[in-house]
């Protein structure tokens, strides 16, 4: 299946760019209410996961011990753009558990914020483990190595106890059957495994009603995705997407995007999910579609549905702010 185009973008009358990719929306049941182009085939979600990697999180009872509030769990399920309120609140999680970033095994880089890494660079920081984007998800494994009594070093290896339960959860979320023929390495080290986003849609529309779940799955869902609606700054970060559209409808909106062009999205007073995938791998282009998603299924409060559309459909400017063009969703089906 050649996916459509969702995305173009114009420079005076002309299209200069487009971008093709397909999505689903689902309800708690499975049921497909919203679709355009190849949903079956498996996709690599990375980041756009980091929930229900978290549930073990809440399930094992070590965000509990720890106090963890919703600081905590919104960054335990973030792709943080590492400011310093990030790699603070990544070290006082770590700190709970007696540990330290020198326990983190996902590798360091500067923050993606280029006006953060600039004051960073001038301040003479050096990044760490802390910085990573993804500081606040291992902190969270290694609490629950910690509190489980579970080996720390090599928490990232597919065969370690904490990514096979984080597996498992995955897969029955989904309910998508995970294997290594499915598994790649993701940019901080951990599996990945590639779903179909149908299924990726239908485990966020679970989270978001508690559909099919147990009690205490269905509990441990709507903790972590509330907290993601309460602190949308700790999900993501200053100019961000997630930030900024979880913003624009505290607690009826989160959203959660992922490396290559992939957005996740639940809509709990709606009850369902999302889940997207840009084929270039664009993140603008997938920005642009899971806010024009949102917004088609938020025609009913006016002035929210009217600014998801003016972030995802607005004008192009040079650098002396001329209008040059426009970015353009079409949700086709």
């Amino acid at each position: 299946m050649i996916n459509p185009t969702l995305v173009e973008l114009t420079r005076g009358r002309s299209v200069e760019s487009k971008h093709c990719g397909a999505y689903a929306v689902s309800d708690g049941s499975g049921k497909i209410v919203m679709s355009a182009g190849n949903i079956e085939s498996p996709i690599f979600p990375r980041s756009a996961v980091k929930a229900m990697q978290a549930l073990l999180l809440v399930e094992s009872g070590a965000a509990s011990t720890y106090g963890f509030g919703n600081r905590e769990l919104a960054l335990a399920c973030a792709s943080h753009s590492g400011e310093q309120k990030h790699a603070e609140l990544a070290a006082q999680m770590l700190a709970m558990a007696g540990l330290d970033q020198t326990n983190m095994e996902c590798g360091t880089h500067w923050s993606f914020h280029p006006n953060i890494l600039i004051e960073q660079a001038k301040l003479g920081v050096e990044p760490s483990c802390l910085h990573n984007n993804c500081s606040g998800k291992h902190a969270g494994f290694l609490c629950v190595a910690c509190h489980c009594n579970l080996p720390l070093h090599g928490y990232v290896n597919s065969q370690h106890t904490v990514q096979q339960e984080v597996a498992r959860s995955l897969e029955a979320m989904t309910g998508s059957k995970l294997d290594m023929d499915l598994c790649g390495i993701d940019g901080c080290a951990i599996p990945t495994y590639a779903v179909p986003l149908k299924k990726l849609a239908h485990g966020f529309a679970k989270m978001a009603t508690g559909e099919g779940l147990t009690s205490e799955r269905a509990k441990a869902s709507k903790t972590l995705i509330d907290a993601c609606m309460a602190e949308p700054f700790y999900v993501a970060g200053t100019d961000r997407a997630c930030t900024k559209l979880m913003e624009m409808a505290p607690g009826e909106i989160f959203v959660k995007t992922g490396a290559e062009g992939v957005y996740t999205a639940a809509l709990p007073t709606l009850g369902l999910g999302m889940a997207l995938k840009i084929d270039d791998g664009a993140t603008r282009a997938a920005e642009v579609v899971i806010a024009e998603l949102i917004a088609n299924y938020m025609e009913a409060e006016g002035p929210i549905a009217a600014n998801l559309k003016a972030f995802a459909n607005r004008e192009l400017t040079n650098w002396n702010g001329d209008i040059v063009g426009k970015i353009t969703a079409s949700l086709q089906s």
